[in-house]
């Protein structure tokens, strides 16, 4: 069983008692459920953007303890203001150490688009993400079906949601629907979790020209940044090169500084 696999099996039954628990009319009802959402695809390809969406990860199932102890308030209002272009926030419990209302406690003082990073499998998924004031959404290619994300991504933009698809290859690109937004290369392979920006390279030929491009994973200085922004790449997801430090906020500052 591969990670991914692992991950959806934990959550598959805890999902099915939140849908028990708080049902989808009820996530209506949030008041940030009708907030125009903040565009992470303008956020990013605006003139001047750092293309930086910084981090907010705790652990991860490489790494069990990449920072326990940050605070998540200091931390995202410091990414803001270092000139983040966006916030990814990881709302998996079990694995990340994440949880639904860090998007919740942070939400009124940033200003800057959101992607709620979780693994989305149902489409009672995206309206949660909606109702706890997320801007974008990410769609893990590996974990669905064609189908599936032509369905949720047409959902999320019903919800005003933007669309990050991701993958780790080239293959799944033919999953791509008009709804999807953005494109996300993950360097890491998810089997061996062996990191390389050459997969970045490698795929960005083959990503659509109408598509804006994100690199995730193994992102480690202000070079690799420019490297890859030769190949076309306009956003660039960095959580544990930041998280492993003591001022993750800080860290986050000297490098956008060094872009």
């Amino acid at each position: 069983m591969t990670i991914l696999e692992k991950i959806i099996a934990r959550k598959k039954p805890l999902l099915a008692q939140q849908k028990k628990a708080v049902s989808i009319d009820r996530l209506k009802q949030s008041s940030y459920f009708n907030r125009p959402a903040i565009s992470l695809k303008k956020a990013l390809s605006q003139p001047g953007s750092s293309g930086v969406i910084a981090e907010f990860k705790r652990r991860s199932p490489s790494k069990p303890a990449i920072n326990l102890t940050a605070d998540l308030i200091s931390v995202t209002a410091g990414y803001q203001k270092a000139g983040a272009a966006a916030l990814s926030i990881l709302t998996d419990t079990h694995f990340f150490g994440g949880r639904n209302t860090d998007i919740l406690q942070v939400r009124k003082n940033i200003k800057i688009p959101i992607l709620r990073k979780d693994f989305i499998f149902d489409p009672y998924q995206i309206y949660e993400a909606k109702s706890i004031g997320a801007d974008a959404i990410l769609l893990i290619a590996e974990i669905l079906s064609a189908t599936q994300i032509a369905d949720f991504a047409a959902l999320a933009k019903d919800l005003n949601l933007e669309v990050l698809m991701e993958t780790h290859d080239e293959d799944n690109l033919e999953k791509i629907t008009k709804y999807v937004d953005i494109i996300g290369v993950n360097n890491r392979n998810l089997d061996t979790f062996e990191v390389s920006l050459e997969n970045s390279i490698r795929i960005s030929e083959a990503i659509p020209d109408n598509k804006l491009k994100i690199s995730e994973s193994g992102i480690r200085s202000p070079q690799d940044i420019n490297k890859l922004r030769a190949y076309g790449y306009q956003g660039f997801l960095i959580g544990e090169m930041f998280m492993k430090t003591s001022q993750p906020e800080l860290t986050c500052q000297q490098f956008i500084q060094n872009i």
